[in-house]
């Protein structure tokens, strides 16, 4: 089992910058790759960043819709995965989520919210 525990969100003016940050415990060995997803209020859960493992290259990808401002990056010393978020926009503000894939498995945080205000 993997938990991971998100935090950093919070209430912010438009055009202004959070960092979320998860992290993961248990059985961490094995996790080959970690997601930040998105979900609004009435809309679906989306991808916004993803990171692959230190064996992969730890190569990342982005959503399109927050390509250049928004950085995925990880600290395998403290388990930890990050999500900078720059020049934050109203249409960002909902609950975001942490997920791991080790072993065909997926796992999740319980989110945590942020608001971005016009």
């Amino acid at each position: 089992q993997v938990q991971l525990v998100e935090s950093g969100g919070g209430l912010v003016q438009a055009g202004g910058s959070l960092r979320l940050s998860c992290v993961a415990s248990g059985s961490i060995s094995g996790i080959y790759a970690m997601d930040w997803y998105r979900q609004a209020p009435g809309k679906e859960r989306e991808l916004v960043a993803r990171i692959a493992s230190v064996a992969s290259g730890s190569s990342t990808n982005y959503a399109d819709s927050v390509k250049g401002r928004f950085t995925i990056s990880r600290d395998n010393a403290k388990n930890t995965v990050y999500l900078q978020m720059n020049s934050l926009k109203p249409e960002d503000t909902a609950v975001y989520y942490c997920k791991a894939n080790r072993f065909g498995a997926v796992y999740w945080g319980r989110g945590t919210q942020v608001t971005v205000s016009s």
